[in-house]
């Protein structure tokens, strides 16, 4: 390993003639342009909005001329600065931040030497990215049921679907609560199986004392719109405490770019990644400064969005304890603290006399949005073009089957006001009497 790694800057500092980093900066209408975009006019405020606008236009152009534009806008400061505090929040060696979580499971199965014909065990349920990468190289991807409470993978499950070709074990944090990692790593130690922690869900989320995704070799979560803090819309994280990759992470997320060292009569040089076995090319995963400025200020304020939520939750379960026919998502313990992403919710078919299906149907007709996050991968057609046996494979996860089709579903837990999160309560209340 070289020293200290690098992406290409591009400023070549003072000069008569510099080469700066940006081509074109940002002027009065870009930054209008991203204004408008992210302050909308409310319904009947048309008006106000316009003559408000005109003084935001006002005051930005008495703020440009005062000040200068920025130089840095991909891979600069903030991308370090956001990096640094990842590591401290999560108590973590090493943090990346790079296009989206995708990204993250693509270069910690490069790390892990991930080849055609391997095995990487994960959830019946969890959204597709999870398994693009091994699909893409010719791995073969294993598919373990669901502890029936928690949506969760089952460990007991993964235990049984070991074999002398399994290379990694993916556990997904559903809905943002900590899948039971203890008896998963006792595994992978004792079989030498790399683990990558799908926490998309879970930025923020602990396991016994320890951060979601820090937990396995690697962990990558999700920044994208949808989450409970966003970069801009787009974006992951990828973190790990392994001393053989951490130090490489710059060079797989920017092309193997290494300005530590050059070759003769060039800037920089570029090198392969250094796996677990051998030697893998590098992608392109960068992200933005203004990425990071976002996603700085969001996590300055996540343990407070995670606690709206979870209150949220909280009222949820007190409505819903004595509702027969319906089980309330798990509680937070001492050990496991979720982010409350979503809530889990589950019924009681028998008793309701109905499954999740028309169940869902009632709360749609009663306005309230739900989703079951997600179908078991297996049903997809990209799976079976490949040569995946759907009713072999679902017949080996009963569980993953039976809460799809009959139990399982997800309530909103973003902001919503306190009289949505009561009609919510209410209108799930009246939908069990049909």
């Amino acid at each position: 390993m070289s020293g200290r790694q690098s992406d290409f800057r591009y400023s070549t500092g003072e000069a008569k003639v510099p080469w700066a980093a940006v081509g074109e900066h940002a002027d009065l209408s870009d930054v209008m342009a991203i204004v408008e975009f992210l302050v909308r006019p409310r319904e009947g405020a048309e008006a106000e909005y316009d003559e408000r606008l005109i003084e935001v236009r006002e005051a930005v152009q008495t703020l440009l001329a005062a000040g200068g534009p920025q130089t840095k806008l991909t891979l600069g400061g903030r991308v370090l600065e956001l990096e640094a505090a990842v590591r401290e929040m999560l108590r973590c060696k090493y943090a990346m931040m790079l296009t989206n979580a995708t990204a993250g499971f693509e270069i910690a199965c490069k790390f892990a030497g991930l080849q055609a014909g391997d095995e990487v065990i994960c959830p019946a349920i969890t959204f597709i990215s999870t398994i693009l990468y091994p699909l893409s190289i010719g791995a073969k991807v294993v598919f373990a049921d669901l502890d029936p409470r928690t949506i969760n993978l089952d460990p007991a499950d993964v235990a049984r679907k070991v074999t002398d070709k399994t290379r990694m074990i993916v556990p997904v944090h559903i809905g943002g609560r900590p899948v039971d990692m203890d008896p998963i790593m006792d595994l992978a130690h004792e079989r030498d199986i790399m683990v990558l922690e799908d926490a998309a869900h879970a930025f923020g989320g602990w396991y016994k004392g320890r951060a979601a995704g820090t937990i396995g070799d690697f962990g990558a979560f999700s920044l994208h719109e949808v989450k409970n803090v966003t970069s801009l819309g787009e974006g992951g994280l990828l973190v790990t405490n392994d001393d053989r990759f951490g130090p490489q992470l710059s060079l797989a997320r920017f092309v193997g770019l290494d300005i530590s060292k050059q070759i003769k009569n060039w800037l920089y040089d570029v090198v392969p990644l250094e796996t677990a076995r051998g030697l893998a090319v590098p992608g392109n995963h960068s992200v933005t400064e203004i990425q990071a400025v976002m996603l700085l200020s969001q996590i300055a304020r996540l343990s407070d969005i995670i606690a709206r939520r979870r209150e949220a939750a909280e009222y949820l379960n007190a409505r819903f304890a004595d509702v027969p026919g319906i089980v309330p998502a798990l509680p937070d313990t001492e050990d496991i603290k979720s982010t409350w992403h979503l809530y889990l919710l589950q019924i009681e078919p028998d008793v309701l006399g109905c499954d999740i299906q028309e169940f869902k149907q009632r709360l749609s007709d009663r306005g309230v949005t739900n989703i079951p996050h997600f179908a078991p991968l297996y049903k997809f057609e990209l799976l079976q073009r490949l040569g995946y046996d759907h009713d072999a494979i679902a017949a080996t996860c009963p569980v993953a089957e039976e809460a799809f089709n009959r139990r399982f579903t997800h309530l909103p837990l973003y902001p919503l006001t306190k009289e949505q999160v009561e009609y919510m309560a209410d209108a799930l209340i009246d939908a069990t009497r049909g």
